[in-house]
């Protein structure tokens, strides 16, 4: 397949690749643009091949809702300017109103359209988490969605059996505030406890406490860490001589996902 000079600096202002490596890469794949855009990430001449080792700690979570079926989106970047632009807020938005009405799987509809956006924004974006959560007939979806600088930076949903949206949405709000890791004590891997326990111990004996006193103020103090990282556990972040448990009262927390930027 031939190529002409238009191809070239077509490929070019794709790329951002000098002019003689996009001849090479219309040569090296017989004219075909697609297959030398490939050809010239692949040989790390491309600009977006360039910004594969950068950081992109800033992006924007979206949130959707289909139904009683509720999603979460985190597209990252490098810098919150091109985060908050109206393409890439919207191409989030696109993603996650695709993830709530086909599952987290449909995002790779939009794999050219993020190829795309990264040349036009000429900087590191990729999908970060993902989550679709499809709430059973009769239960409720809570959502929370924190927006700062006009883009979503924290976004929560929680589904809830006997109970009612109002109370969905509060624990959503208290989830956004105190990040939970897991719904209840018992859901922390053993591993995770035993580690956190060891910890604990040491700063127990380097603090000089009894070491017959250790056990017991250990206990205590792994409460404290199961206060910290289980949802139920929690003290509601808005009177916390409430715990979420006893704010849920018949209520059961059936599932939780929190996404955010960071």
């Amino acid at each position: 397949m031939s190529f002409t000079a238009q191809d070239v600096k077509a490929l070019r202002e794709a790329t951002q690749a000098g002019m003689m490596d996009c001849k090479k890469a219309l040569e090296a794949t017989d004219g075909d643009l697609e297959a030398a855009k490939q050809w010239l990430r692949e040989k790390g001449l491309s600009a977006a091949a360039k910004r594969d080792d950068r950081e992109n700690n800033q992006g924007v979570v979206a949130l959707a809702l289909t139904g009683d079926t509720g999603a979460l989106v985190l597209l990252k970047s490098e810098t919150d300017f091109v985060a908050g632009s109206d393409q890439f807020k919207a191409e989030a938005a696109t993603l996650a109103e695709l993830v709530a009405a086909k599952g987290p799987d449909a995002v790779a509809e939009r794999n050219e359209q993020l190829e795309e956006l990264k040349i036009l924004l000429k900087e590191k974006i990729e999908l970060g988490t993902v989550v679709q959560i499809a709430a059973t007939p009769g239960n409720v979806l809570g959502h929370y969605e924190h927006i700062q600088g006009g883009r979503g930076v924290n976004g929560v949903l929680v589904e809830l059996a006997g109970g009612s949206a109002e109370l969905a949405h509060d624990v959503a709000v208290h989830i956004a505030f105190a990040r939970p890791k897991y719904l209840t004590r018992d859901d922390v891997p053993a591993d995770v406890v035993e580690a956190e326990r060891q910890t604990l111990e040491t700063i127990t004996l380097n603090e000089g406490k009894p070491e017959a006193a250790v056990p017991k103020i250990v206990e205590g103090r792994l409460n404290g860490f199961f206060k910290d990282v289980a949802l139920l556990e929690q003290p509601y972040a808005k009177d916390d001589k409430v715990s979420i448990k006893q704010l849920i009262g018949d209520a059961t927390i059936v599932n939780f996902a929190q996404v955010e930027i960071g």
